[in-house]
């Protein structure tokens, strides 16, 4: 088999923020409302003085779907990941997962890419090019790997994209909050696993931010039910702490 029969078609991907080409001559629509002068002024800044992070949340390296030049970096398993669809609306997973980085695992932002149209044009058709990329040197991955954070479309104010970053990367260290917690649910966090009584913010950390989050009061107690995209993974926390948990509607907590 061919290097390139491997590659799912490019016919069957489009990505979920659709974008048009005319045609090969005329390119595609610029994905991005933010002025030049933001996007300069943001690239300026991530790759210069707030170019050292941490990363909030452990995270995946898997494959960087159709390029096999880039691996992507992810709070959420490969089964959970919506940046492509099919033509028949079903999420495209990016590849398996290739190696976990812990949270508090330091890495440095080389590059943001905004997804222009001549940035869009020269994206290869079958990966999320109609959003933000962020090319980061990322402690534990393989040197030399382009590693990138893709964050969602229509950030058009810089505080909005910083805003999406610190879901994921930290500026500061998370030693001391990493070292706060107990060794059962350190390990979980470093291996993405969840275990009964984790506060919220390990929970997090372990599993990445909620797509949605629905609190509820029983008396006096403040719950919450987070779920995931695709709601394939729902956690259930009450006063601030991990009570069950569920993926693919069985329960995981040991």
């Amino acid at each position: 088999m061919s290097p390139s029969s491997s590659r799912p078609s490019s016919l069957l991907l489009v990505p979920l923020l659709a974008v048009v080409c005319a045609s090969v001559g005329t390119g595609c629509a610029s994905a991005t409302r933010m002025s030049p002068e933001d996007r300069a002024s943001l690239d300026r800044a991530l790759t210069g003085p707030d170019a050292d992070q941490y990363l909030r949340v452990s995270a995946y390296l898997t494959p960087f779907f159709g390029d096999g030049s880039k691996r992507l970096l992810t709070p959420y398993p490969p089964e959970d990941v919506r940046l492509l669809d099919d033509t028949s609306g079903k999420p495209i997973s990016p590849g398996a997962i290739q190696a976990t980085v812990p949270a508090g695992a330091r890495v440095r932002i080389t590059k943001v890419e905004f997804p222009t149209a001549w940035v869009v044009t020269e994206r290869l058709l079958y990966t999320p090019r109609s959003w933000p990329w962020v090319y980061l040197t990322v402690e534990g991955a393989p040197p030399g790997e382009q590693v990138v954070l893709v964050l969602p479309p229509n950030l058009d104010r810089p505080l909005d994209f910083r805003t999406e970053l610190e879901k994921t990367l930290s500026p500061h260290s998370l030693k001391d909050q990493l070292d706060g917690f107990s060794a059962a649910v350190k390990e979980a966090v470093r291996t993405k696993k969840l275990v009964a009584d984790m506060p919220a913010d390990a929970v997090r950390m372990a599993w990445g931010p909620p797509e949605t989050v629905r609190r509820t009061l029983e008396g006096t107690a403040k719950n919450e039910e987070w779920r995931y995209a695709g709601e394939r993974r729902k956690a259930f926390l009450t006063d601030g702490r991990l009570v069950r948990a569920e993926e693919a509607g069985a329960a995981v907590l040991p």
